[in-house]
Protein backbone atom coordinates (compact mmCIF):
# COMPACT_ATOMS: atom_id res chain seq x y z
CA UNK A 1 0.00 0.00 0.00
CA UNK A 2 1.16 3.48 -0.84
CA UNK A 3 0.45 7.14 0.69
CA UNK A 4 -1.64 9.30 -0.90
CA UNK A 5 0.24 11.74 -3.39
CA UNK A 6 -1.10 14.43 -1.49
CA UNK A 7 -2.45 14.90 2.36
CA UNK A 8 -5.86 14.10 3.02
CA UNK A 9 -6.31 17.94 3.85
CA UNK A 10 -5.72 19.09 0.16
CA UNK A 11 -7.54 16.08 -1.40
CA UNK A 12 -10.72 16.71 0.68
CA UNK A 13 -10.55 20.47 0.73
CA UNK A 14 -13.21 22.82 -0.74
CA UNK A 15 -11.90 26.33 -1.89
CA UNK A 16 -8.28 26.93 -1.57
CA UNK A 17 -6.36 26.91 -4.83
CA UNK A 18 -7.97 26.26 -7.93
CA UNK A 19 -5.72 23.40 -8.38
CA UNK A 20 -2.97 21.41 -7.06
CA UNK A 21 -0.52 19.56 -8.68
CA UNK A 22 2.38 17.18 -7.99
CA UNK A 23 5.22 14.83 -9.62
CA UNK A 24 6.50 11.92 -8.00
CA UNK A 25 9.11 9.58 -9.09
CA UNK A 26 9.17 5.69 -6.72
CA UNK A 27 11.51 3.38 -7.82
CA UNK A 28 8.68 1.10 -6.43
CA UNK A 29 5.49 -0.47 -7.57
CA UNK A 30 2.40 1.80 -6.37
CA UNK A 31 -0.68 0.98 -4.72
CA UNK A 32 -3.23 2.97 -3.28
CA UNK A 33 -6.64 1.46 -2.50
CA UNK A 34 -10.17 2.29 -3.49
CA UNK A 35 -10.95 5.77 -1.88
CA UNK A 36 -13.04 8.76 -2.42
CA UNK A 37 -12.59 12.77 -2.57
CA UNK A 38 -14.11 15.84 -3.49
CA UNK A 39 -11.75 17.65 -5.59
CA UNK A 40 -11.38 16.68 -8.91
CA UNK A 41 -8.43 14.26 -10.16
CA UNK A 42 -6.09 14.25 -13.35
CA UNK A 43 -3.32 11.37 -13.34
CA UNK A 44 -0.91 10.15 -15.67
CA UNK A 45 2.57 8.72 -15.84
CA UNK A 46 5.56 10.24 -17.05
CA UNK A 47 6.78 6.97 -17.31
CA UNK A 48 5.55 3.39 -17.00
CA UNK A 49 1.71 1.81 -17.14
CA UNK A 50 -1.08 3.05 -14.35
CA UNK A 51 -4.07 1.09 -14.34
CA UNK A 52 -7.41 2.90 -12.86
CA UNK A 53 -10.57 1.54 -11.48
CA UNK A 54 -13.43 3.55 -10.90
CA UNK A 55 -16.96 3.55 -11.35
CA UNK A 56 -17.56 0.30 -12.43
CA UNK A 57 -14.88 0.67 -15.04
CA UNK A 58 -11.29 -0.36 -15.70
CA UNK A 59 -8.56 2.25 -17.24
CA UNK A 60 -5.07 1.03 -18.09
CA UNK A 61 -3.44 4.54 -18.23
CA UNK A 62 0.13 4.45 -21.02
CA UNK A 63 2.35 7.28 -20.44
CA UNK A 64 1.01 9.58 -23.35
CA UNK A 65 -2.15 9.71 -21.71
CA UNK A 66 -3.94 10.53 -18.77
CA UNK A 67 -7.36 9.60 -16.85
CA UNK A 68 -9.90 12.05 -15.41
CA UNK A 69 -11.61 11.08 -12.11
CA UNK A 70 -14.66 13.52 -11.28
CA UNK A 71 -15.20 14.85 -7.84
CA UNK A 72 -16.46 11.98 -5.24
CA UNK A 73 -15.67 9.35 -8.03
CA UNK A 74 -14.06 6.02 -6.06
CA UNK A 75 -11.26 4.91 -7.56
CA UNK A 76 -8.02 2.83 -6.84
CA UNK A 77 -4.81 2.66 -8.94
CA UNK A 78 -1.76 0.75 -8.86
CA UNK A 79 1.80 1.20 -11.10
CA UNK A 80 3.39 -1.48 -13.14
CA UNK A 81 7.09 -1.17 -12.39
CA UNK A 82 8.64 1.76 -11.11
CA UNK A 83 6.25 5.09 -10.91
CA UNK A 84 7.47 8.08 -12.23
CA UNK A 85 4.13 9.88 -12.75
CA UNK A 86 2.15 13.04 -11.78
CA UNK A 87 -1.50 14.08 -10.47
CA UNK A 88 -3.75 17.51 -10.12
CA UNK A 89 -6.45 18.02 -7.88
CA UNK A 90 -8.78 20.25 -9.00
CA UNK A 91 -11.45 22.50 -6.64
CA UNK A 92 -14.90 21.39 -7.01
CA UNK A 93 -16.44 24.17 -8.22
CA UNK A 94 -14.03 24.12 -11.19
CA UNK A 95 -15.06 20.28 -12.40
CA UNK A 96 -18.75 21.90 -12.98
CA UNK A 97 -17.44 22.21 -16.49
CA UNK A 98 -15.37 19.19 -17.10
CA UNK A 99 -16.55 15.83 -17.76
CA UNK A 100 -19.12 13.56 -15.17
CA UNK A 101 -17.76 10.50 -15.82
CA UNK A 102 -14.22 8.99 -15.73
CA UNK A 103 -12.56 9.25 -18.90
CA UNK A 104 -8.73 8.41 -20.60
CA UNK A 105 -7.55 11.29 -22.38
CA UNK A 106 -4.21 11.61 -24.74
CA UNK A 107 -2.36 14.02 -22.88
CA UNK A 108 -0.68 17.35 -25.34
CA UNK A 109 2.70 18.57 -25.08
CA UNK A 110 1.18 22.19 -23.42
CA UNK A 111 -0.80 19.80 -20.78
CA UNK A 112 2.55 17.81 -19.48
CA UNK A 113 4.50 21.14 -19.34
CA UNK A 114 1.76 23.38 -17.58
CA UNK A 115 1.70 20.32 -14.96
CA UNK A 116 5.21 19.84 -14.69
CA UNK A 117 5.00 24.11 -13.76
CA UNK A 118 2.08 23.91 -11.83
CA UNK A 119 3.74 21.16 -9.43
CA UNK A 120 6.72 23.37 -8.64
CA UNK A 121 4.61 25.73 -6.85
CA UNK A 122 4.58 26.79 -3.27
CA UNK A 123 1.52 25.72 -1.12
CA UNK A 124 -0.53 28.82 -0.90
CA UNK A 125 -2.73 31.09 -2.82
CA UNK A 126 -2.29 31.33 -6.85
CA UNK A 127 -0.88 34.70 -7.67
CA UNK A 128 -2.10 35.94 -11.18
CA UNK A 129 0.42 34.09 -13.33
CA UNK A 130 -0.76 30.63 -11.62
CA UNK A 131 -3.75 31.44 -12.04
CA UNK A 132 -3.38 31.63 -15.91
CA UNK A 133 -1.21 28.19 -16.00
CA UNK A 134 -3.81 26.95 -14.33
CA UNK A 135 -6.84 27.67 -16.19
CA UNK A 136 -4.62 26.58 -19.39
CA UNK A 137 -4.50 22.81 -17.31
CA UNK A 138 -8.52 23.10 -17.22
CA UNK A 139 -9.31 24.47 -20.87
CA UNK A 140 -6.68 21.44 -22.08
CA UNK A 141 -8.81 18.91 -20.20
CA UNK A 142 -12.11 19.66 -21.47
CA UNK A 143 -10.85 19.71 -25.04
CA UNK A 144 -9.01 16.70 -25.10
CA UNK A 145 -10.72 13.70 -26.39
CA UNK A 146 -11.45 10.75 -24.96
CA UNK A 147 -9.59 7.47 -25.46
CA UNK A 148 -10.84 3.98 -25.90
CA UNK A 149 -8.53 2.08 -23.44
CA UNK A 150 -11.46 1.27 -20.73
CA UNK A 151 -12.93 -1.96 -19.66
CA UNK A 152 -16.50 -1.59 -18.68
CA UNK A 153 -17.71 -3.89 -15.94
CA UNK A 154 -21.31 -5.04 -16.25
CA UNK A 155 -23.77 -5.03 -13.23
CA UNK A 156 -25.53 -8.43 -13.43
CA UNK A 157 -24.00 -10.51 -10.87
CA UNK A 158 -23.88 -13.73 -13.18
CA UNK A 159 -21.94 -11.42 -15.77
CA UNK A 160 -19.39 -10.37 -12.85
CA UNK A 161 -18.90 -13.57 -11.41
CA UNK A 162 -17.93 -14.36 -15.69
CA UNK A 163 -15.80 -11.29 -15.65
CA UNK A 164 -13.67 -12.24 -12.43
CA UNK A 165 -13.41 -15.75 -13.44
CA UNK A 166 -11.93 -14.60 -16.86
CA UNK A 167 -9.67 -11.75 -14.99
CA UNK A 168 -8.18 -14.60 -13.30
CA UNK A 169 -7.34 -16.63 -16.06
CA UNK A 170 -7.31 -14.99 -19.29
CA UNK A 171 -5.78 -17.57 -21.24
CA UNK A 172 -9.36 -19.17 -20.36
CA UNK A 173 -10.66 -20.30 -24.15
CA UNK A 174 -14.13 -20.94 -23.42
CA UNK A 175 -16.61 -19.58 -25.52
CA UNK A 176 -20.42 -17.95 -24.58
CA UNK A 177 -22.24 -20.76 -24.27
CA UNK A 178 -19.64 -22.59 -22.11
CA UNK A 179 -19.50 -19.43 -19.66
CA UNK A 180 -23.69 -19.28 -19.96
CA UNK A 181 -23.69 -22.95 -18.68
CA UNK A 182 -21.12 -22.18 -15.84
CA UNK A 183 -23.20 -18.86 -14.90
CA UNK A 184 -26.47 -20.75 -14.91
CA UNK A 185 -27.56 -18.01 -17.72
CA UNK A 186 -29.31 -18.55 -21.23
CA UNK A 187 -26.68 -17.72 -24.05
CA UNK A 188 -28.92 -16.04 -25.58
CA UNK A 189 -29.20 -13.84 -22.27
CA UNK A 190 -25.51 -13.49 -21.47
CA UNK A 191 -24.89 -12.28 -25.21
CA UNK A 192 -27.77 -9.78 -25.04
CA UNK A 193 -26.99 -8.57 -21.32
CA UNK A 194 -22.89 -8.50 -22.34
CA UNK A 195 -23.55 -5.48 -25.15
CA UNK A 196 -26.18 -3.88 -23.39
CA UNK A 197 -24.19 -3.67 -20.21
CA UNK A 198 -20.68 -3.22 -21.62
CA UNK A 199 -21.10 -1.69 -24.87
CA UNK A 200 -19.18 -4.91 -26.00
CA UNK A 201 -19.84 -8.60 -27.42
CA UNK A 202 -18.81 -11.23 -24.88
CA UNK A 203 -15.04 -12.06 -27.48
CA UNK A 204 -15.09 -8.19 -27.99
CA UNK A 205 -14.61 -8.11 -23.90
CA UNK A 206 -12.35 -10.95 -23.80
CA UNK A 207 -9.92 -9.22 -26.06
CA UNK A 208 -9.97 -5.84 -24.56
CA UNK A 209 -9.64 -7.31 -21.01
CA UNK A 210 -6.41 -9.34 -22.65
CA UNK A 211 -5.11 -6.54 -24.22
CA UNK A 212 -5.14 -4.14 -21.10
CA UNK A 213 -3.52 -7.10 -18.97
CA UNK A 214 -1.04 -7.28 -22.00
CA UNK A 215 -0.13 -3.50 -21.73
CA UNK A 216 0.64 -4.02 -18.00
CA UNK A 217 2.53 -7.23 -18.42
CA UNK A 218 4.66 -5.91 -21.04
CA UNK A 219 5.44 -2.50 -19.56
CA UNK A 220 6.38 -4.43 -16.47
CA UNK A 221 9.14 -6.19 -18.65
CA UNK A 222 7.23 -9.52 -19.52
CA UNK A 223 8.74 -10.91 -23.07
CA UNK A 224 6.54 -10.32 -25.75
CA UNK A 225 6.05 -14.40 -26.54
CA UNK A 226 5.21 -15.08 -22.52
CA UNK A 227 2.91 -12.37 -22.45
CA UNK A 228 1.02 -13.72 -25.39
CA UNK A 229 1.08 -17.34 -24.29
CA UNK A 230 -0.18 -16.87 -20.65
CA UNK A 231 -2.76 -14.72 -22.40
CA UNK A 232 -4.49 -17.44 -24.51
CA UNK A 233 -2.66 -17.09 -27.88
CA UNK A 234 -1.65 -19.80 -30.05
CA UNK A 235 1.46 -18.41 -31.13
CA UNK A 236 3.01 -15.05 -30.22
CA UNK A 237 2.34 -13.96 -34.33
CA UNK A 238 -1.53 -13.86 -33.54
CA UNK A 239 -0.56 -11.50 -30.59
CA UNK A 240 1.12 -9.05 -32.41
CA UNK A 241 -1.03 -9.00 -34.92
CA UNK A 242 -4.05 -8.28 -32.45
CA UNK A 243 -1.96 -5.49 -31.05
CA UNK A 244 -1.07 -3.89 -34.36
CA UNK A 245 -4.41 -3.66 -35.01
CA UNK A 246 -5.34 -1.66 -31.66
CA UNK A 247 -2.16 0.46 -31.56
CA UNK A 248 -0.74 0.71 -35.02
CA UNK A 249 2.55 -1.05 -34.11
CA UNK A 250 4.15 -4.10 -33.07
CA UNK A 251 4.44 -4.41 -29.02
CA UNK A 252 8.10 -3.71 -29.10
CA UNK A 253 7.65 -0.47 -30.97
CA UNK A 254 4.82 0.92 -28.92
CA UNK A 255 7.24 1.02 -25.38
CA UNK A 256 10.02 2.04 -27.38
CA UNK A 257 8.65 4.95 -29.20
CA UNK A 258 9.84 8.31 -27.41
CA UNK A 259 7.19 10.36 -25.23
CA UNK A 260 5.83 12.87 -27.54
CA UNK A 261 7.45 16.61 -26.25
Amino acid sequence: MSSPLVSPVVAHSWGGPLLVAVWQHSPLERRTAAHRHPRGQLLGAGRGLLSVTAAHGQWVVPATHAVWVPPECEHALRSHGPFDGWSVYIEPEACRELPSQPRILATSGLLREAVLRAAAWPEGALDKRQGRIAQVILDELASLAPQPLGLPLPQDLRLQRICQALADDLADNRGLEAWARWAGISPRTLARRFVGETGFAFSQWRQRARLLRALERLAAGDAVTRVALDLGYDNVSAFIAMFRRQFGVTPGRYFARPEPG
